[in-house]
């Protein structure tokens, strides 16, 4: 049983009982997921799992065999930071940046929902593409806190990749 992450080829745990965010940190080395609630209330250990957000700390690693699993580390590099990581910078959408690595992977999978089509309790007409709002963002967004409430200005960054992907800059 096999699992890619960022890429890489993992061979997931004997024990049916590790998390996917245990074996994310301790099995494949990769810390940047953080361990916040363990209760999969804070959204700090959010990845992209075949492209849809989870909190990796309610998964079973062993549900994943086959599966493609992005972690912040996936997202982009120090030289060279993904649009969404670099906007957190531009914005200063972090303080402590204990959140940060899920906020990021959720706000990425985020956009890929709206441009999707896909509805959120905040979204105005059913029948329609959602539009990104701060409303939507918000909305979309309220399973990763923040402790110390970067909140304006993390929906500033995902606005502003929002706002260069709909003017077709690369995101």
């Amino acid at each position: 049983m096999t699992i890619s992450i960022n890429g890489q080829d993992h061979t997931l745990p004997d024990d049916p009982r590790t998390s996917l965010l245990d074996f994310i940190r301790r099995d494949a080395g990769l810390t940047g997921t953080k361990k916040g609630c363990d209760h999969g209330q804070c959204g700090a250990c959010t990845v992209l799992v075949n492209g849809v957000r989870i909190n990796s700390c309610l998964s079973l690693a062993v549900t994943h065999d086959g599966d493609t699993v992005t972690t912040i580390e996936g997202l982009g590099q120090v030289a060279t930071p993904s649009a969404m990581q670099q906007a957190f910078v531009d914005h200063d959408g972090f303080q402590c940046g204990y959140c940060t690595p899920g906020q990021i992977c959720s706000a990425t999978a985020m956009l890929q929902e709206i441009a999707a089509g896909w509805p959120s309790d905040a979204t105005e007409d059913l029948e329609a593409k959602p539009q990104v709002t701060g409303e939507e963002i918000r909305e979309r967004m309220s399973g990763n806190l923040c402790r110390c409430g970067a909140y304006a200005n993390i929906v500033a960054a995902i606005q502003q990749v929002a706002d260069n992907q709909a003017a077709g800059e690369n995101a």
